[in-house]
């Protein structure tokens, strides 16, 4: 297993277990298979990952009385716990932070981080006194390290990152939002502040695992394994990442992660290569590959910010629905829903996008979920 100093002598498996898609029974409530994940933790632990990640929402709350129950067989003190706290669940922080110490079964979280800051919440978390509690819970020694996980924008970050220094942030990270979205900017974000980064989604929520024939031709990757062994070992060449969390709800995943991190090579430059190739492959594949040239506005009858709302029909298509809400509070006559399908756009677009296709599909999603 490979390992990297953080800070206070502390060594972390660069392989980090995530409880967010454990086994579970096929029933009506999709309970979690605990003698399946209790034999997936035992792996993982004897394989020396020694980073389990959690959270308050998943699986509707049951993750971390899993979690807790899976790990009382070990010493406390060969093994670390992050936990997060979420504001939409329950806005109530010390209430919440006191219900997680009870699930775990624990006196202490080892990482604590307010969870999946975005544009539209950022102002939830910076206002409702969360920040200053936990700092007084890490003063008293029942949270060691605190951060915060992040899915916003570029201004976003920079705005957490100047209001103090944190320990640790979680990103999404992976080669394909690498090169078809902002993820090397917010990269370049927490290297320049020295903060090291945990990574979530390193596979695309399984996307970059289950690639198209012709994107695994590229990368020569026949099995799912070999697929995430691409992802995986790109993401551990970035120097500051820390760990490297990984879902992993079947023994395969588990044996597959396990290999990759145990026998660890970093990607030569030429198949640093290939992996631009495979990203940007896929991206035409299932993306509006949008230049912002903004050729399409100046000549929409509905005033419509043509480019901005094809960037969030590009974050719908590659991460859902819930990328979306962003778009909350935007007035009706700003929304796709107002394109009145004229074409304009699509004829002074240099690449032909049928654009008016585009709004209509999202303006579908967002009435959805009551956007309009």
């Amino acid at each position: 297993m490979q390992y990297k100093d953080f800070k206070d002598g502390i060594r972390l498996s660069c392989l980090g277990m995530g409880n967010m898609r454990l086994p579970v029974h096929d029933d009506e409530n999709k309970t979690i298979d605990y003698e399946l994940g209790q034999k997936i933790i035992d792996a993982c632990y004897e394989a020396g990952i020694n980073y389990y990640d959690t959270a308050y929402v998943y699986h509707g709350g049951k993750s971390e009385v899993f979690l807790g129950e899976a790990l009382k067989k070990y010493p406390r003190d060969s093994f670390y716990v992050a936990d997060k706290f979420n504001y939409g669940a329950n806005p109530d922080f010390k209430a919440q932070f006191a219900e997680q110490l009870q699930r775990l079964q624990m006196d202490r979280i080892d990482f604590y981080l307010m969870h999946a800051i975005m544009d539209s919440n950022i102002d939830n978390y910076l206002n409702c006194g969360c920040i200053d509690y936990f700092d007084q819970m890490k003063a008293e020694g029942k949270i060691k390290y605190f951060g915060f996980s992040f899915h916003g924008s570029v201004e976003a970050l920079k705005k957490m990152v100047a209001i103090r220094k944190w320990d640790f942030v979680q990103i999404q990270f992976n080669y394909y939002d690498w090169y078809c979205n902002i993820m090397e900017d917010l990269y370049k974000i927490l290297e320049d502040a020295g903060i090291p980064i945990m990574v979530m989604e390193p596979v695309h929520g399984g996307m970059l695992a289950k690639l198209d024939d012709d994107i695994k031709a590229i990368l020569g990757a026949d099995t799912d394994t070999e697929q995430a062994e691409w992802a995986m070992r790109w993401v551990l060449s970035h120097p500051q990442i820390q760990v490297v969390l990984s879902g992993m709800g079947t023994m395969a995943m588990a044996e597959g992660n396990i290999k990759t991190f145990t026998e660890y090579k970093a990607l030569s430059p030429e198949e640093e290569a290939i992996v631009e190739k495979a990203a940007r492959t896929l991206h035409a594949k299932i993306a509006v590959p949008c230049t912002v040239c903004r050729y399409c506005t100046p000549n929409c009858p509905m005033g419509l910010d043509i480019p901005e709302i094809l960037r969030f029909y590009n974050e719908f298509k590659v991460n859902g629905p819930w990328r979306l809400n962003g778009m909350k509070g935007w007035a009706s006559e700003k929304l796709p829903s107002a394109c009145i399908g004229c074409g304009t756009c699509t004829q002074h677009c240099p690449q032909s996008f049928d654009i008016p296709r585009y709004m209509a599909e999202l303006a579908e999603q967002l009435e959805k979920m009551g956007i309009k």
